[in-house]
């Protein structure tokens, strides 16, 4: 049975994004024309323009909507959004300035105003877009425009989607129930559960808009009956496959010796020409940042050179692409009795190895780790240690963005490691600008996992984004 919030949601960002374009160019004939005192260089009536860009905008919509920004999977990827809006406001910039080449007619009084149009048009969208995000948020926490989810299945993935959806406001859906057993939920005793697609047809009073289903039951007449119910009554169907790591990473549909269909999964997508633009991309940023930033990397050596005497930089075995093992550069931030050692080393080393037990369980991370110098505890919290790593980036041997780099011993005992390091090691990657110190260890290879097998230059870009705003607050800094 289907919902009509998303397609009602979609209409009124198709009828925003109108307005929204309209109203900038609109404002770039007034802040040109009216506004400025330097005279145009032909006399467009307003008139005209507007309907012009009437007649326009919808060609400009179709853009939009090519670049998948009316899909219901962007409406929560606010960076992909945000890109996609950018890359739409240009490419329909360039559609109205070669109409305008076209035209035996000006379509512009002056050739600032497609300019001005374009800074307006994209600041309008976003803010249009913001604004839209809150009310559908709003809508969803008085409980319109919900979808109603039924759940099948007796896995773990039951209880990992009920974790996932069952904060309404949030996810935009209700959870009518789950088929499963009685022990399929343990957290969630709120949450129906029926034995079979019978009781929950008998039981369940709402229209249910989309089923989800986790497993494939051995009898094949039970799952034949749960997809034909879907289908008879129009209801979103979706399957979680079992082994789902063999539908995450680069996947490419082939005819096998030409006739028979194969899925061809590759360890990550960060393949082919997208390894080559990678690194041309870390070569240029990392030698930019080096020149420019050479004065403090002088300044910051001279402050840890007084500190103690010790050595400047901390030299570390770590693991990157294929296991390969390099050393590290690093500002020191330790005591120069420690420099080097690992946690439990180090740690024994001063009499207190319980706190080498304590750092463990802490996600790597002691508040007044005694190892850590004052100047390394400015360094740290700034993040001005990890600096140095842009020489392993101009060296190969790690990028600017990928999985953080580990020390053989942390990586060795992680049982999925050989998918982390399919890829170069990063100065900053996802699970750094996801929480740094404030989540645990397995938590952070997953979200290095994630980004293996989800890689993307956009995604690069937005993580690179993230660490900025992230160093600057110091939220997290270890």
């Amino acid at each position: 049975m289907k919902n009509n919030a998303s397609q009602i949601y979609n209409i009124f960002l198709i009828v925003g994004d109108f307005l929204a374009l309209i109203a900038a160019f609109a404002g770039a004939f007034v802040l040109r024309v009216s506004v400025s005192d330097i005279p145009v260089a032909h006399a467009v009536s307003a008139h005209t323009y507007l309907n012009i860009f009437i007649l326009v905008t919808p060609f400009w919509i179709l853009i939009f909507a090519l670049l998948g920004l009316y899909n219901n999977a962007i409406y929560e990827k606010r960076f992909t959004e945000l890109g996609r809006l950018l890359i739409g406001s240009f490419i329909g910039l360039l559609f109205v300035i070669f109409l305008s080449f076209l035209s035996n007619e000006p379509l512009f009084p002056a050739k600032l105003v497609p300019i001005y149009g374009f800074g307006l048009a994209f600041l309008f969208l976003v803010i249009f877009r913001n604004i839209a995000r809150i009310i559908r948020t709003e809508l969803f926490s008085i409980r319109v425009g919900l979808e109603n989810v039924l759940i099948v299945g007796n896995t773990a993935m039951t209880a990992e989607l009920v974790d996932l959806l069952h904060n309404s406001r949030r996810s935009g859906y209700i959870i009518v129930g789950v088929i499963g057993t009685d022990h399929t939920l343990d957290n969630h005793q709120n949450t129906p559960i029926y034995h079979t697609l019978h009781d929950a047809r008998e039981h369940i009073k709402q229209r249910i808009h989309t089923i989800i289903q986790t497993e494939l039951y051995s009898d094949e007449s039970r799952n034949r009956e749960l997809l034909e119910y879907a289908q008879a009554n129009h209801i979103a169907f979706r399957f979680v496959p079992g082994n789902s790591e063999l539908f995450v990473g680069n996947l490419d549909v082939e005819l096998f010796r030409g006739s028979i269909p194969v899925i061809a999964v590759s360890q990550t997508a960060l393949i082919g020409w997208g390894r080559v633009v990678k690194r041309i991309f870390d070569l240029i940023v990392a030698l930019i940042a080096v020149i420019v930033l050479s004065p403090l990397f002088a300044l910051l050596a001279v402050c840890i050179k007084l500190s103690d005497g010790g050595p400047v930089f901390l030299r570390q075995i770590r693991l990157t692409r294929f296991n390969s093992e390099f050393k590290v550069f690093k500002f020191r931030s330790m005591n120069r009795a420690y420099n080097g050692l690992l946690p439990e080393e180090a740690f024994a080393k001063m009499g207190k190895p319980e706190l080498a037990v304590q750092y463990r369980a802490n996600g790597d991370f002691l508040a007044d780790d005694p190892r850590i110098t004052r100047i390394g505890k400015f360094l740290r919290g700034t993040s001005l240690d990890e600096l140095p790593q842009l020489f392993n980036v101009l060296k190969g041997d790690i990028s600017l963005v990928g999985p953080r780099a580990l020390v053989p011993r942390d990586l060795s005992v992680y049982d999925k490691r050989h998918t982390i390091l399919s890829v170069k090691s990063g100065m900053t990657g996802l699970a750094q600008v996801s929480g740094r110190k404030n989540i645990s260890f397995d938590e952070r290879r997953k979200l290095d996992i994630y980004y293996v097998q989800n890689w993307s230059f956009w995604l690069d870009l937005v993580i690179i984004v993230k660490t900025i705003r992230v160093v600057l607050e110091r939220d997290g800094a270890e």
